[in-house]
């Protein structure tokens, strides 16, 4: 199944890479990225924080076969993404030494793992919130004035994909470990109170200009590994009220989303990536998978970040047929379906 699905979305990819090329230029001007490690490319390489990605074995399979930040074996679902629109190269991490010239006239990515919509999630790990990487990306936009001018660097902001990806963080590495939050509030509250900051985040984007803006939902968080392992209670199946708390939240941000779509001239997507990743763990062998409870690195199990190294007993020596390569986070492999499908549902950000 995944070698037809492969084949389908490899064949459209081709075509928007087709157009892109006879055009000269890829289908939008920039691509911007914002949220966790989900899509962080390295900012956290910079910060003091325990959450990091710049250690073998992350990257082992990526073009340079050196870990370059990302949480992950290869590469992103972002960097799957950036290709099918016809980029080049990626959007540079904006702490990174390559954010610089040139380099920001297609886009930044501004992401830091452990960040979420809950400001408060990001300070616990020392990690880039979402208020801070706004900061930047105002920083960002002051650089991109001076090299090309107002005018000019409006039309780069108004039409680049704004592609935001954050939720997880703030349940698995806050809320349901912390007694105290947890006891303050109930999921479906918790939830709303992301839903007022993710609320916040997109009004403030747009009066920065942005005008396409893509924004994912969260996956089945009682799948993740790492979740099996925590919250499981001794179980290998997936975490069934972790399911129904992402389940809920991806309801509210539906609801909120079409609120905000009410602001004049927005494109905002809602990318479902719940189910196809669902579909992946529960029915692996569909989507050319072997392996969806235990992750490629070490025991599969637990190990992400600082527990995913070099060291980790246990470790698989060919992750094509893992679904997730730490605890916490897709393997190349499964990124590649899930840019597949973010490709289908956003070609509303492109027309």
């Amino acid at each position: 199944m995944r070698f037809l699905s492969g084949l389908f979305l490899g064949s459209l990819a081709i075509v928007v890479l087709f157009f892109s090329v006879t055009n000269g230029d890829p289908f939008v001007p920039g691509l911007m990225i914002f949220g966790d490690s989900v899509v962080d490319v390295g900012n956290n390489n910079n910060l003091y924080t325990v959450v990091k990605a710049n250690f073998p074995p992350y990257g082992r399979d990526f073009i340079s076969h050196k870990p370059t930040g990302r949480f992950c074996n290869g590469k992103l679902a972002t960097d799957f993404t950036a290709e099918y629109l016809g980029f080049t190269s990626y959007p540079p991490a904006y702490l990174s030494q390559e954010a610089k010239g040139k380099n920001l006239l297609t886009g930044a990515n501004f992401a830091s793992g452990a960040s979420g919509y809950y400001d408060e999630t990001a300070h616990l790990y020392s990690a880039i919130s979402l208020t801070q990487q706004l900061n930047y990306y105002k920083e960002y936009q002051k650089k991109v004035v001076n090299m090309i001018g107002q005018k000019r660097a409006n039309a780069l902001f108004s039409g680049s994909i704004h592609l935001l990806s954050a939720g997880s963080s703030d349940f698995i590495q806050n809320y349901y470990i912390d007694p105290i939050l947890y006891g303050a509030y109930t999921s479906d509250q918790f939830s709303d109170r992301l839903m007022s900051s993710y609320s916040t985040f997109i009004q403030t984007l747009y009066g920065l200009g942005a005008r396409r803006v893509g924004v994912t939902n969260l996956p089945p968080l009682g799948c993740l590994p790492a979740a099996i392992t925590l919250f499981g209670r001794g179980s290998n199946q997936c975490v069934a009220r972790l399911n129904r708390d992402a389940f809920s939240f991806n309801r509210k941000l539906n609801s909120t989303s079409e609120s905000l779509r009410r602001l004049p001239g927005l494109k905002l997507v809602v990318f479902e990536i719940y189910q196809p990743l669902l579909d992946m763990v529960t029915k692996p062998s569909d989507n050319g998978f072997f392996e969806s409870r235990r992750a490629c690195c070490g025991t599969g199990t637990l190990e992400t970040s600082l527990l995913c190294n070099s060291r980790s007993i246990g470790t698989c020596s060919n992750a094509t047929g893992y679904v997730f390569w730490d605890g916490f986070h897709p393997s190349e492999a499964a990124n590649e379906v899930l840019a597949g499908d973010l490709l289908q549902q956003g070609f509303d950000l492109i027309s």
